[in-house]
C-alpha cells in the first residue's frame, strides 16, 4: 500500500463522509472523546479527504453534507472549516 501513488486511491463517496461526520460529531456530543481528540480526528479526516478526494460534483457533495449543518450535527464553525479546506466554499 505504501508504494501506491497517492493518486490511485479510490475517492470517498459523499455519503461515507456524512456518515463519518455523524459518528465523530456524535462522539463529541456525548462527551465520549475529549475536545483535543475531536480536533485531531477532524483534522485528520480533512487531510485524508484532500488526499483521496470526495467522489461527485460540488453540488452533489454539498447536497449530501449540507443537511449535517442544518440538523446541527456539525457546528457552523466546523462546517466552514470543512468546506473551505476541501475547496467547496
Amino acid at each position: 500500500m505504501a508504494d501506491q501513488p497517492s493518486g490511485s486511491l479510490k475517492p470517498i463517496t459523499p455519503a461515507r463522509v456524512a456518515e463519518e461526520l455523524r459518528k465523530l460529531s456524535g462522539l463529541r456530543a456525548s462527551a465520549n472523546i475529549k475536545p483535543d481528540e475531536y480536533e485531531h480526528r477532524f483534522s485528520r479526516m480533512i487531510s485524508e479527504l484532500r488526499d483521496r478526494r470526495i467522489d461527485g460534483t460540488r453540488a452533489e457533495i454539498l447536497a449530501t453534507l449540507t443537511p449535517l449543518l442544518q440538523e446541527g450535527v456539525v457546528s457552523a464553525e466546523d462546517w466552514r472549516r470543512l468546506t473551505r479546506q476541501l475547496g467547496l466554499a
